[in-house]
């Protein structure tokens, strides 16, 4: 998928980040297509993560251009806030502010940011709590929920801004085992649905049934990408090799 693809929902053109001498993204070229599942993979330590947190400028890139919907958010003037409501984000250690209910948790951003009232806001959260399976947990707050109840909340707190494209960062990997299915089953659905979506995970399962596309990311780069049979059944990288051998 060319990064000069007029189609594609985000692009990035050697894109590069550095935390004082350490290069953490060494130039990558990429892009999202509207609809795309497309699952990062790689080890520790090889930019996965950062490269997501720079996608919403939560990381600011030290070079390259990140091109969003037309506009590129590393060089033109835009609102910040306004490139953020269209992307989500549920990030490994959910992020829900402790005192505050769960509806309060769903509805903050929309009614600050769309703004929608607190009668639509609340009834948008519902339907999404609804979906998750988590309705009666309107007035319960943080502490009295599961990790993936929490990570659930996490998602539904995101979809409430109704974003063009929801950016996982490894949101299973403070779960206890057996809450990991329950969250993966909210991202299938959510897949399935059309949502456009770049995961980083070490769900390899997850990787294989739901991406469209894998990213094996490796000391900065992008160093294999391609459909999920071509990927686990027959990498091409050496290093891609290695690694699978190593998690499968």
């Amino acid at each position: 998928m060319s990064a000069n693809d007029n189609q594609s929902l985000i692009q990035t053109v050697d894109l590069q980040k550095n935390f004082g001498k350490l290069k953490v993204l060494r130039g990558i070229t990429t892009s999202f297509s509207k609809g795309e599942v497309a699952v990062i993979i790689g080890p520790s330590g090889s930019g996965k993560s950062t490269f997501l947190r720079c996608l919403n400028l939560l990381e600011v890139p030290s070079g390259g251009n990140i091109i969003f919907e037309g506009i590129d958010i590393t060089k033109e003037k835009h609102n910040l806030d306004l490139h953020r409501r269209k992307m989500g984000m549920v990030f490994q250690l959910f992020n829900l502010f402790p005192h505050k209910s769960i509806i309060e948790n769903i509805t903050l951003a929309p009614r600050k940011l769309l703004p929608l009232s607190k009668e639509e806001a609340e009834s948008r959260a519902m339907a999404l709590l609804k979906r998750v399976g988590l309705e009666e947990k309107r007035g319960a707050y943080p502490e009295q929920l599961s990790g993936g109840q929490k990570q659930r909340i996490a998602i539904v707190r995101a979809l409430a801004m109704q974003p063009d494209v929801m950016l996982f960062d490894e949101p299973t990997s403070a779960l206890d085992p057996e809450m990991v299915g329950e969250v993966l089953e909210v991202m299938k659905d959510l897949a399935a649905e059309g949502m456009t979506m770049i995961v980083v995970t070490h769900e390899m399962r997850f990787a294989k049934d739901v991406g469209k596309r894998i990213l094996f990311m490796d000391d900065g780069l992008i160093a294999e990408e391609g459909p999920p049979d071509q990927i686990f059944r027959n990498p091409q990288n050496p290093r891609t090799r290695e690694f699978l051998q190593k998690v499968l």
